[in-house]
């Protein structure tokens, strides 16, 4: 999932679709549709390894390289997580390593208002998918 554009620029549009939804269902409704677009996981990629500790539910996450950007495949055995892991493949895949360590998920996921919309662990689950991803970076830097 390699978004053309910033980080910055995704994130405006993702702001934008949020703000159009009239409220949280709708919102997370928005997230599960998200999720419900990834491609499928290769089997060779659900390994152990790839697990993310720290969510409610299974999250797969793995990546790869393509020149100096980062690429990241994930899924998923529940609607709301795979849901949530795509939204963040759509700000950080594709992306430099030094732009995905620059960006400030924490507050790009307030401004959205997803952390507030989930339960305690469900974003817990969020905040350990982004460590993930920035340990990915940081190797890669």
């Amino acid at each position: 999932m390699t978004e053309s554009g910033t980080i910055d620029d995704t994130l405006a549009e993702l702001i934008e679709d949020f703000d159009v939804l009239e409220d949280w269902e709708q919102r997370i409704a928005y997230v599960i549709d998200l999720g419900k677009e990834l491609a499928p996981l290769p089997e060779t990629d659900r390994l152990e390894a790839n697990k993310v500790p720290g969510c409610a539910a299974q999250v797969w996450l793995a990546s790869g390289q393509d020149g100096d950007r980062l690429t990241f495949r994930a899924d998923s055995d529940s609607a709301i997580s795979k849901g949530n892991v795509a939204l963040l493949l759509k700000l950080y895949s594709g992306r430099p390593a030094d732009q995905i360590l620059a960006f400030d998920a924490k507050a790009a996921l307030d401004r959205l208002g997803l952390p507030q919309a989930l339960t305690r662990q469900r974003a817990n689950g969020l905040n350990a998918m982004v460590g993930r991803i920035r340990q990915e970076a940081l190797a890669a830097a």
